[in-house]
């Protein structure tokens, strides 16, 4: 019997991905799996993944022969994972040793479906502690009832698949996979599915992994088309949302955590390329038509100005019928 499957997705990161390997070493147990994806790495990446196949115990080497992106390449662990429990790991991340242990106890405990956990955001040499925001720590809820309020920063809002331990239940209720394509914010629409529709959670303050930030090769840092996908990730969020039954009451958290992504990328907007940036603004103001139009109201009268300005000015802009399917 598999205990823990560890599903991580590696694409052209051979500068950490010893790194990642050496921490999963670190963290073997004769019942844990590693799943290792090779999302058609170009670099070294393979001949790692290749050698760690051979020397890491409880390794499975898995290949992509075309780059699906982060959501499809987890989507191809999941399929593959044999675990009573299941987690993700990035491979440019990396894990403090024992650390899967503590986690696999923390859960087996609870007895819940799924577990939230704090982790350290590492940027060049600074080190800073990130809290799941969520303040009852080893307390079992109901999912559904910490997606509000709307004007603050709630569990949905911290939407790393990697910071937690789901039971092999919701990967069996199909709540676990990804949608398939996105190539950002894929944890976007899975956080907030898991919210609405698991059972039970809780948060536990675990600290294990080690988050990379500003690595050069993340889509975070890259302002080419594909960052674009945040449309199509919390379009999902709000479609789904907005079926649910208790749609009056999340809808609002759901829009206005859309107009806040869409803010954010139109003040960073010099980071993208020139034709990217144009239709940054085109898909997001089509993408602000499309949501129901008194929440919006609301979202934006909830808003500090500058940004609701921004949006209100975006709102007014025409749109083309094309874009705006």
């Amino acid at each position: 019997m598999v205990k823990l499957s560890v599903i991580v997705p590696f694409y052209n990161v051979q500068q950490y991905a010893p790194d990642t390997l050496r921490s999963l070493r670190a963290n073997a147990r004769e019942d844990f799996e590693f799943i290792l994806v090779d999302d058609c790495s170009k670099d070294e990446t393979p001949e790692i993944l290749e050698r760690a196949a051979r020397e890491l115990p409880g390794a499975v080497h898995l290949r992509h022969e075309t780059n699906g992106g982060l959501a499809t390449a987890r989507n191809t662990g999941l399929d593959a994972a044999r675990g009573e429990y299941l987690t993700f790991l990035d491979g440019d991340d990396w894990l403090a040793p024992g650390y899967y242990a503590q986690l696999v106890a923390a859960i087996e405990q609870l007895g819940c479906d799924f577990v939230r956990t704090d982790h350290v955001q590492c940027t060049a040499r600074a080190r800073s502690i990130h809290r799941v925001p969520h303040g009852r720590r080893g307390v079992v809820m109901p999912p559904r009832d910490v997606i509000l309020p709307a004007d603050r920063s709630t569990s949905v809002d911290y939407a790393y698949a990697w910071a937690g331990i789901y039971h092999r239940r919701l990967a069996d209720q199909g709540l676990l996979h990804f949608t398939d394509g996105l190539r950002t914010a894929e944890d976007r629409p899975w956080i907030w599915r898991l919210h609405r529709e698991a059972e039970s959670f809780a948060a536990v303050g675990l600290l294990g992994v080690f988050y990379r930030r500003g690595v050069a090769s993340s889509l975070t840092q890259i302002g080419d088309v594909r960052q674009l996908d945040f449309i199509r990730a919390f379009d999902q969020v709000v479609r789904e949302t907005a079926a649910d039954r208790d749609a009056d009451k999340l809808l609002p958290k759901a829009v206005r955590t859309y107009c806040a992504i869409i803010s954010h990328h139109l003040g960073s907007i010099e980071r993208f390329e020139p034709q990217v940036a144009r239709k940054l603004k085109s898909l997001s103001a089509a993408a602000l038509k499309r949501m129901p139009q008194g929440v919006l109201d609301d979202a934006l009268d909830s808003m500090d100005i500058q940004r609701a300005t921004r949006l209100r000015r975006l709102r007014r802009r025409p749109v083309s019928a094309e874009v705006a399917a």
